[in-house]
C-alpha cells in the first residue's frame, strides 16, 4: 500500500472536517462537547455513536466500529486507503502528490470499475440491434418507455457464449479482470478450463453505486426457466448486501422518503409513474446493511412487497428490521395487482397514488394481521386478540397507546383504561427484558469485535487493560516515552493487536513523529483503527501519569514471568525427569 506524508494526512484531516463529513451521512446532534447520532454500520434506535471533535475521531459503542475520517470513509465507502485518500481529496481539491499510489486491489478495481463500464455500455448498444431485439420487444411489451430505457441504462447479453469476453478483451481487458468483474465464469472439465460470459440472452439492469460507478448486473431470462434472475456475485467492488438498485436517483429530492421494493421492474415502473424514492433489494432478502443504508437516506420508508405470502414474510422481516432503528415503517397494501407494476399498467398511477396515502403504519399492519388471526366475534378470540394487541401497542409513543387503546375499546366493548393497564404492565416487563438484552447484545458485539481482531484478549484480560493504558498514555503523552523506553518493549505485550500497535507507536516516537490517529491510520486495518478509536474514547478511565505507566509495566512484567514458568502438568515424563534433574544440580 502507499504511503503519505504525514503532512499531507494532515491537509486531508484538516480539509475534510470529521463533523461536516460524517454529517453528510448520518445525523449529528450535540452533546456537550461531543457529537452522537445512530451509528451507519449496524442498526440501533438509541444513538451509541459518538463523534470527537477535540480527537477529530469517532467510536461506537454498540458495534466497536470506529476510527478518523479516513476510516471512515473506508468503511461507509467500501474502500481500501488509499481510494478513501482520493475521495477527501477530490472533496476538499487537494492534489495528490505526484508518486503512484496504486496497489495490486486498488488497480484491480478500478478495472473492474472500467470493465463494469464497458459491459454496461455493450449492454445497452446491444439492446437496439438484432441480437437485442428480443430483450427490447420485452421491455415494450413491459410497458418500459425508451426514456426509462435511457435512464436506467437497461441493456439486451446476447444469445453468445463469449460475445461479451470478445468484446472487452478488444477494449483491452484481460481474461483475469473480467473473471474477478464476475462477468465471465469458469468452468473446469478433464483437466481443462472454460470460460463463458456470465450473462447470454438475458434483459441486463445495471446496478450503479452511489457515486455513479457501475457495480454488478441483474439479468432476467426471456422464457419461463428458473431462475428467472442471474446476479452479479460478490466482487471486490460489490457487496450485494450493501447496495440498494436506483438509490442513486432516489437518495435525491426524495423529503427523506423512500419507497422499498422487491424487484427490478417495480422499480422502473414507479419511477415512471413519477416515484423516484423508489428502490429495491437485490435478489437477496433485506440486510441489516440495506436497512442501515436506507435510514441514511430515509426518515420514512413505504414497504411495498407482492401480496402473496411470499411478499407478506418478507414485510414482517422488514418490519423487524426497520424495528431497531428510527425510521418510521408503513406498508402498501397492493389490492388491485400483486405487485406495483401489475396496479399501475392496470389501474394507472392514481391508483397506486390512493394505495400510497391510505398505506397502514407499522402498528395498523400488525393490527390487521391480528384480526385475521382470531374470530374477535367470540369471547376467546376476543381475549386472545387483545393480549397480542397489548404487545404490539406496548412500544408506541403515549399518544399513540392512547389513540389505539381508544379504537380497540369502541371496537371490542372492553373499557380504554383496562385496556391501557395492561398495555403498561406489559411495557414495564419487557422494557426491562429489552434493556437487559441490548445492554448484553452490545457487549458481546463489542467483545467479539475485540476477539476477532485479536483471539488472546479474552485469554488474558489483565495484561490486555494494563496495555490498554499503555497505550492511551503514550497516544496523549508522547513525553512518557523516555521515561518508559528502557522497560517498554513489545515483548512485555501478549495481545497481538496492542502488540503491533506498540511497535508502530514506539516506531514513530523514535524518529519524532506525529501518533495522532489520523497518521497512524495508514499503517493500520480497518480494525487496529477501531482499536485505537475506542483507546481514545476511553481515555478519561486513564489518569495519564508516567507512575501507572510504570504499575502497568510491572503488571505485564508478572504476567510475562507466569507465561514463562513451565506447566508441570502438560509435560512428559522424560521432560520432567530432566527439569527436576537440572533444578537439583542448581541448588548443589
Amino acid at each position: 500500500m502507499a504511503r503519505f506524508s504525514d503532512d499531507f494526512i494532515q491537509q486531508i484531516r484538516d480539509h475534510n472536517d470529521i463533523e461536516s463529513v460524517i454529517g453528510s451521512y448520518i445525523d449529528l446532534k450535540r452533546r456537550g462537547k461531543n457529537l452522537v447520532g445512530l451509528c451507519p454500520f449496524h442498526n440501533e434506535k438509541t444513538p451509541s455513536f459518538t463523534v470527537y471533535p477535540e480527537t477529530a475521531s469517532y467510536y461506537c459503542f454498540g458495534c466497536g466500529a470506529g476510527g478518523e475520517v479516513i476510516n471512515f470513509i473506508r468503511n461507509i465507502e467500501n474502500l481500501d486507503f488509499t481510494e478513501a485518500i482520493k475521495l477527501l481529496a477530490d472533496r476538499a481539491g487537494l492534489k495528490l502528490p505526484d508518486t503512484d499510489y496504486d496497489d495490486s486491489a486498488s488497480k484491480m478495481r478500478r478495472r473492474i470499475y472500467e470493465a463494469n463500464r464497458e459491459a454496461a455500455r455493450f449492454y445497452h448498444e446491444t439492446l437496439f440491434t438484432d441480437r437485442g431485439k428480443q430483450q427490447l420487444d420485452y421491455l415494450l411489451g413491459r410497458g418500459v418507455s425508451p426514456k426509462m430505457i435511457k435512464h436506467f441504462g437497461l441493456g439486451a447479453a446476447p444469445d453468445d457464449w463469449h460475445a461479451l469476453e470478445d468484446h472487452l478483451k478488444a477494449k483491452g481487458f484481460h481474461r483475469d479482470e473480467l473473471v474477478a468483474a464476475n462477468l465471465l465464469r469458469m468452468s473446469e472439465k478433464n483437466g481443462k478450463r472454460y470460460y463463458f460470459d456470465a450473462f447470454r440472452a438475458k434483459v441486463m439492469y445495471p446496478v450503479i453505486d452511489l457515486r455513479g460507478n457501475v457495480v454488478a448486473f441483474g439479468g432476467r431470462v426471456l422464457d419461463n426457466s428458473k431462475p428467472k434472475y442471474i446476479n452479479t456475485s460478490d466482487t471486490l467492488v460489490y457487496k450485494k448486501s450493501n447496495e440498494l438498485f436506483a438509490l442513486n436517483f432516489a437518495k435525491n429530492g426524495n423529503d427523506r422518503k423512500l419507497i422499498l421494493c422487491e424487484g427490478y421492474m417495480d422499480v422502473i415502473a414507479l419511477h415512471q409513474a413519477g416515484y423516484e424514492n423508489a428502490v429495491a433489494g437485490l435478489g437477496t432478502a433485506l440486510t441489516p446493511e440495506q436497512v442501515s443504508l436506507v435510514s441514511r437516506y430515509a426518515d420514512e420508508v413505504a414497504l411495498c412487497y407482492d401480496s402473496d405470502e411470499a411478499g407478506q414474510k418478507a414485510v414482517r422481516a422488514a418490519m423487524t428490521l426497520f424495528s431497531k432503528t428510527g425510521v418510521k415503517v408503513k406498508v402498501i397494501r397492493l389490492e388491485g395487482g400483486k405487485d406495483p407494476d401489475e396496479i399501475i399498467k392496470a389501474h394507472g398511477k392514481e391508483r397506486f397514488a390512493k394505495l400510497l396515502d391510505k398505506a397502514d403504519n407499522d402498528t395498523e399492519y400488525k393490527l390487521s394481521k391480528l384480526r385475521e388471526k382470531y374470530i374477535v366475534q367470540t369471547d376467546d378470540g376476543k381475549l386472545n386478540f387483545l393480549r397480542d394487541a397489548v404487545k404490539v401497542l406496548a412500544f408506541c409513543d403515549s399518544i399513540e397507546r392512547d389513540v389505539y387503546a381508544m379504537r380497540l375499546s369502541d371496537e371490542l366493548g372492553v373499557g380504554k383504561e383496562a385496556i391501557l393497564q395492561q398495555i403498561n404492565e406489559h411495557r414495564r416487563k419487557e422494557s426491562y427484558k429489552k434493556s437487559k438484552a441490548e445492554f448484553s447484545t452490545a457487549q458481546k458485539q463489542v467483545q467479539n469485535l475485540e476477539v476477532a481482531a485479536d483471539p488472546q484478549r479474552l485469554k488474558n484480560i489483565r495484561a490486555a487493560k494494563a496495555e490498554d493504558t499503555i497505550l492511551i498514555s503514550l497516544l496523549n503523552n508522547a513525553s512518557f516515552y523516555k521515561n518508559l523506553k528502557e522497560r517498554l518493549s513489545k515483548d512485555v505485550f501478549v495481545t497481538p493487536v496492542n502488540k503491533h500497535l506498540l511497535e508502530i507507536i514506539i516506531n514513530r516516537l523514535e524518529e519524532q513523529e506525529s501518533t495522532d490517529i489520523s497518521h497512524l491510520s495508514q499503517y493500520l486495518t480497518s480494525e487496529e483503527v477501531s482499536v485505537v478509536a475506542k483507546l481514545l474514547a476511553n481515555q478519561a478511565m486513564v489518569s495519564n501519569t508516567v507512575r501507572e505507566c510504570e504499575d502497568c509495566l510491572s503488571v505485564l512484567e508478572e504476567e510475562k514471568k507466569k507465561r514463562e514458568k513451565p506447566d508441570f502438568s502438560q509435560m512428559s515424563d522424560d521432560s520432567f525427569l530432566e527439569l527436576f534433574n537440572s533444578l537439583k544440580k542448581d541448588e548443589n
